[in-house]
């Protein structure tokens, strides 16, 4: 298995992964594009895929850089330990099924974390599907070092309304929770 930098020959093969694992409707190719974007500071960008030895997606992580990504209501910098112009965000995870357990979720964890370090953020929030299968997602990011800081309600629901986000346990009316989580680096 190789971890490299996320690039524009990945995405179409990622927007499937996360549709697959996330719900459909979950990502586009505009989506992905702008997620990169995101990532990327002083030409250092913070999107990782996982490639098997054929070269197929294993799994990927999108990050995005301090101070280019929008605080909005699911957000509580007032509890976060850095200033929010030093917080980076871990936007999306995901791992093909076949692929999880083999321990790729922390390796493109880590490839994120050294980026932002580079590009000076100190600390990185998420947001965490409670509801994953086993609560891993909550449970993996903890493993990593992150403290819960807030459970929001309904943290999807507004994706479904505007965007046609299906989720993979609520359909198309998501009442999931979200773990904001805190990973200091």
């Amino acid at each position: 298995m190789v971890v490299t930098q996320l690039r524009p020959e990945h995405f179409e093969a990622v927007v499937k992964l996360a549709n697959q694992v996330h719900g459909d409707n979950y990502l586009d190719m505009p989506g992905i594009a702008k997620m990169v974007a995101l990532g990327t500071k002083f030409d250092i960008n913070a999107c990782f895929v996982a490639l098997d030895d054929s070269g197929n997606l294993l799994g990927f992580r999108t990050s995005y850089a301090a101070e280019q990504w929008p605080i909005d209501k699911w957000c509580s910098p007032k509890a976060w330990p850095v200033l929010p112009s030093q917080m980076a965000y871990f936007k999306c995870i995901a791992v093909a099924p076949e692929a999880q357990g083999q321990g790729i979720g922390p390796k493109l964890l880590h490839a994120s974390v050294v980026a932002l370090r580079q590009q000076g953020a100190l600390a990185g929030v998420a947001h965490l599907w409670k509801q994953s299968p086993g609560n891993g997602a909550v449970k993996y990011f903890t493993k990593a070092g992150g403290q819960i800081i807030k459970i929001h309600n309904d943290r999807w629901l507004e994706n479904c309304i505007n965007d046609g986000y299906v989720c993979t346990i609520c359909s198309n009316e998501c009442h999931c929770q979200a773990a904001e989580m805190v990973l200091m680096f």
